[in-house]
């Protein structure tokens, strides 16, 4: 009991919550006080849950908590952003991406440079935001890699690279990603690419438990996003909805990880007998009797699933349909719950509290996945407690978190899949006419990459200010068959919708079949495409509004950013170009950049060690269109060096990785096979394009070897590289179960054309004297 009343009177040691009993008055080190900026917490009135003042109501909380093991955890939810610490990916127990430190100022902040950094040793995508704890900072990396470091110096105290069968690449739609990692009672939690969830000792690295979260090994699931912790639970989902998966959450005891709970987010097929919960027998009925079950359906958590301490409930994130057409998924219609929704679940015993759909119907890829900020807001002149969310949809919700009302939805780019939002039903008002593809193709805004994606925002509660990269864009979509024909692709893709993203679009219409041509040209949406194919820009916004306060532009539609706001009044975010910009919160003006030479997609976060207030940002290109790296791109001059960098006031220069040598003509190809036939070589290209295009884009600088340019002793080695899993751990997969050994000879008499031409054509352009980079249009079929 002594132990217990001391953890009750003191801050928590680790995990989501450190340093939650500062009062909000109580000034830090730099003289800001923080009474000024802080927006107090109001929760709903609770006795077990609320801080008591005196030390007789202390002791009866004991009394009730030892009585109750599984009471909510205590959180003072008055004090908002981090200090500090920085104790989970999102900075604070609302994943506000904010910060009460101000020892960095607009001031000073033209001082900051180099404090530290640390190569991570990798050259794939770098998603993660690094979590510091009492002076060690805790990173993860793409496959659910974890490096323990001092946040102070960068000196490695030890590093975690997760064993797995990497044949798992197969099912990795968007790069080998990683959303970051938890921290509680004394363990580091990572989520590895295959499903493995591990507990490691946070002073050693060692595997303290572990816990395979898969529980269909014959379906396409992975993991990307990162673990959150639930008092004493870890929940984690899952990705896949472009495969052949049903999505569901899990959450596992911290102290041995035992499973306590699963939440499944769609329906199973009725046929297999009763659905797992009473809600999913009341979401069956939104969905089709001929549903597509064998696909699977999707609705994977694979991002955004937030703890919420003021009602004890885990807020999830739902993903798309799989396929994206309903006409295959779900003929015949249906809202299809609870596919991209918000899902609340009680998070003692994982049942659903409430759910809010904000994209019924998808046929878009429109997830709701996107991460979620938590906040008090005043609302119609009642103060709620409310989820800031802006999903891949277009719309930027605010919803109220006691009972998943949508208070406000307002559009924040062109949206033609609706045109508005009934706050009184809770549902968009649709326009199917102008965005349902099953009979003809149309031009839908936003596209699939979304409005916003995993990138995190960041919300300042003193300027009641959410900052956020925002993209304007739209896509081309149509179906590639007969959707009552679509077959099952056991552990594949199956999105079925082809998709071309309207920065390409006007390019691109001139090579589309004429009768395709012609519905797009004469679509409401083709003025859009003419007049203003995207925007993607930083933006300060108005949460219960959606206006715009200001906005600076990105450097491309690929260029995308998380976010990191502090109190003292700056906005910091990276970019792919190479550039970490620390801005005006107020005005957006920037007052500092470094150029580091490596591309920026990750959040940057802050954290005090010993008085000394640091930045720190990861680093490495990668995630959704991950094999079309634009020429703007660091990654593209200097290749896509993974590093974590860490800045202070005082610091040095920034080293720069070395430009990459220019491109070479590509090397002459073996003889083509005796037996090749145009229609053989046809048929490889086929073969190409729906087995092997989505990880081989064949672009120039692309992170996977561009297969046009093989070298000899892999060409020889081709068979058992493709079909031997020669470079498997590598991530090269087998394709054994889809290939047989006369379609993979016709792929190679592809390659052998293609590299042919192409080595004719760049000797031309080099005795020419012309730069050999090149970009070719091309059709996708995920993002």
């Amino acid at each position: 009991m002594i132990g217990l009343l001391k953890a009750l009177i003191s801050p928590p040691a680790r995990g989501r919550g450190s340093e939650t009993w500062r009062t909000a008055g109580e000034p830090s080190r730099s003289g800001v006080g923080l009474g000024r900026f802080i927006q107090r917490r109001k929760p709903t009135p609770n006795p077990s849950r609320q801080r008591e003042g005196s030390f007789v109501a202390l002791f009866a909380a004991a009394l009730a908590l030892a009585a109750c093991s599984d009471s909510a955890p205590e959180v003072d939810t008055s004090v908002y952003g981090a200090g500090d610490n920085w104790d989970n990916p999102g900075g604070d127990w609302a994943s506000s991406h904010f910060s009460r430190l101000g020892d960095i100022t607009p001031q000073n902040v033209g001082e900051l440079g180099l404090a530290w950094e640390y190569d991570l040793g990798t050259k794939r995508v770098q998603e993660s935001t690094p979590v510091v704890i009492d002076g060690v900072m805790y990173a993860s990396g793409n496959l659910g890699r974890v490096y323990a470091l001092d946040a102070a110096t960068g000196a490695q105290k030890w590093t975690f690279t997760p064993e797995m069968d990497m044949q798992i690449a197969r099912s990795a739609c968007c790069d080998w990603a990683n959303r970051g990692l938890a921290v509680a009672d004394g363990k580091v939690i990572t989520a590895a690419l295959d499903g493995k969830l591990y507990a490691l000792d946070a002073a050693t690295g060692a595997v303290v438990w572990s816990a395979d979260t898969f529980v269909d090994k014959d379906r396409g699931y992975t993991i990307t996003g990162a673990p959150e912790v639930a008092g004493d639970l870890v929940v984690i989902g899952n990705a896949g909805a472009e495969f052949d998966t049903r999505g569901y959450v899990t959450a596992y005891r911290i102290s041995d990880g035992s499973e306590a709970w699963r939440f499944w987010t769609i329906p199973h097929d009725p046929a297999e007998g009763p659905q797992e919960s009473p809600e999913l027998e009341a979401a069956l009925k939104t969905w089709s009797k001929d549903t597509r079950w064998d696909i699977g359906g999707g609705g994977t958590a694979w991002d955004a699933i937030t703890y919420d301490p003021e009602f004890d409930q885990v807020i999830v994130g739902t993903g798309n349909g799989g396929p994206y057409p309903q006409a295959i998924r779900s003929p015949g219609g249906g809202d299809n719950l609870y596919l991209n929704s918000l899902v609340a679940i009680d998070r003692k015993t994982g049942a659903m509290k409430w759910h809010f759909q904000e994209t019924p119907q998808d046929n878009w890829d429109l997830t709701a996945t996107q991460p979620m900020v938590l906040a008090q807001m005043e609302v119609n002149g009642a103060s709620r407690p409310v989820i800031l969310h802006t999903p891949k949809n277009g719309f930027f919700f605010v919803v109220d978190r006691e009972n998943g009302k949508p208070l406000a939805a307002n559009a924040i780019v062109r949206t033609n899949w609706a045109d508005g939002w009934n706050l009184d039903t809770g549902k968009p008002n649709m326009r199917m006419d102008l965005a349902d593809y099953t009979e003809g193709p149309k031009v839908v805004f936003p596209g699939s990459p979304g409005a916003r994606n995993w990138y995190p925002a960041a919300f300042d509660p003193t300027r009641n200010t959410y900052f956020a990269h925002v993209l304007d864009m739209g896509n081309l979509m149509f179906l590639t068959g007969d959707p009552a024909a679509v077959k099952h692709e056991k552990k594949f893709m199956n999105a079925d919708a082809a998709i071309i993203f309207t920065p390409d679009l006007e390019a691109a219409a001139p090579t589309l079949p004429a009768p395709i041509r012609e519905q797009v040209e004469a679509s409401e949406a083709w003025q859009w495409v003419k007049d203003e194919p995207f925007s993607s820009e930083l933006r300060a916004m108005d949460p219960l509004t959606g206006k715009t306060k200001w906005a600076v532009p990105s450097a491309g539609w690929q260029d995308r950013q998380g976010v990191l706001a502090t109190a003292s009044g700056l906005v910091f975010h990276g970019s792919v170009t190479g550039k970490l910009t620390a801005r005006d919160s107020e005005t957006g003006k920037e007052l500092w950049s470094v150029d580091t030479g490596s591309s920026i997609m990750a959040a940057p976060m802050t954290y005090r060690v010993n008085g000394v207030q640091y930045v720190a940002v990861q680093t490495g290109w990668g995630g959704g269109g991950w094999g079309f790296m634009p020429g703007y791109a660091a990654a593209y001059r200097k290749g896509n060096a993974n590093r974590l960098l860490v800045y202070k006031v005082g610091g040095g220069p920034t080293p720069q990785p070395a430009d990459l040598p220019p491109l070479e003509p590509a090397p002459e190809p073996p003889a083509q096979y005796p037996d090749a036939t145009p229609e053989m070589i046809a048929m490889g290209n086929a073969l190409f394009t729906a087995n092997c295009a989505m990880c081989h884009s064949n672009q120039p600088r692309a992170p996977l070897p561009d297969l046009r340019r093989i070298a000899p002793n892999v060409h020889a080695g081709f068979e058992q590289v493709v079909l031997g899993g020669l470079f498997k751990m590598n991530g090269m997969p087998s394709f054994a179960d889809r290939l047989d050994a006369s379609q993979v000879k016709a792929i190679h008499a592809w390659l052998i054309d293609t590299q042919g031409k192409l080595r004719a054509r760049e000797l031309q352009l080099q005795a020419e004297g012309k730069p050999l980079d090149s970009r070719s249009l091309t059709i996708l079929s995920s993002y």
